[in-house]
């Protein structure tokens, strides 16, 4: 067998290499992360990331990050990937309620999915756009989550901007960076769609379909609004975590800058204008 080539990672190497790029010990960090991009071997593999994480950011700072769980809602809406029609009607009849303990994450990564089961960890309760996170601040940043508008002023973005917290995209771009989620439901552009969403939840014991009001979010245009972020703040640090292009920023000032951009820049189909 071969023997394994690359980069040995650790705990302690991790650690360094968040404090190096500028993660602060005491502070607020929602994270977005990919695993694979880190590199060949990580010693304990997500957990450490983990753990690195919270080292870094010492006994008094809160990590947060993303938990959705989009597959727990209407399927007529699925579409990586859509189900057969015929299938609709048992779907809606068998789907599981939203559970904060059980539910698992769809496409969100293992690092997310470890860190929710970590002891301590509290988890937001919107059934399709929750957030985790353990901490000082974390049941400020994950009670009252209000269904309607899941990204927006009831959600957990809402209160890490509060915090002043900062963001950190571990080998991701922008187009994971759901704070702009935020700005998204902030900013006044044309051309800005709403549509009614459900989820099975339990309502005073019974199980129910839920439906609230909800944006349609878009992200295409989010790598072009984070590059201009970068080159006219120069608020963005970049560095490496293990093999990872790390990207550090503070949330607030991301937010504000991104709803003055999307105001500037979507037409009236929500894109860039040209």
């Amino acid at each position: 067998m071969d023997e394994i080539q690359g980069e040995l990672y650790t705990v302690e190497t991790l650690q360094r290499d968040l404090v190096t790029l500028g993660v602060r010990e005491g502070s607020i960090l929602l994270v977005h992360s990919s695993f694979k991009s880190l590199g060949s071997w990580v010693c304990g593999g997500p957990s450490a990331v983990v753990l690195a994480l919270e080292a870094a950011l010492g006994e008094q700072g809160t990590l947060a990050m993303p938990t959705h769980s989009g597959d727990v809602g209407d399927p007529a809406r699925w579409q990586n990937p859509p189900v057969p029609k015929e299938w609709w009607d048992t779907i809606r009849e068998q789907m599981p309620v939203y559970d904060p303990e059980l539910t698992s994450l769809w496409y969100m990564g293992v690092i997310p999915d470890t860190f929710r089961r970590q002891q301590g960890t509290l988890r937001s309760g919107h059934p399709q756009v929750s957030f985790a996170a353990r901490g000082p601040e974390a049941k400020i940043i994950t009670a009252d989550h209000g269904l309607g508008f899941g990204l927006g002023e009831r959600s957990p973005l809402a209160r890490i901007y509060e915090l002043r917290g900062d963001v950190l995209l571990l080998g991701v771009g922008h187009g994971n960076n759901t704070s702009m989620h935020l700005a998204e439901c902030r900013a006044d552009y044309p051309g800005k769609e709403y549509y009614t969403s459900r989820a099975p939840m339990l309502v005073n014991g019974e199980r129910q379909w839920v439906e609230f009001p909800e944006l349609e979010y878009d992200s295409e245009d989010f790598e072009q609004l984070g590059a201009d972020f970068a080159r006219e703040t120069g608020l963005v640090k970049q560095g490496q975590v293990a093999g990872a292009t790390a990207l550090l920023m503070p949330q607030r000032e991301l937010v504000d800058y991104a709803v003055r951009w999307l105001e500037r820049h979507r037409n009236r189909q929500g894109h860039l204008t040209v």
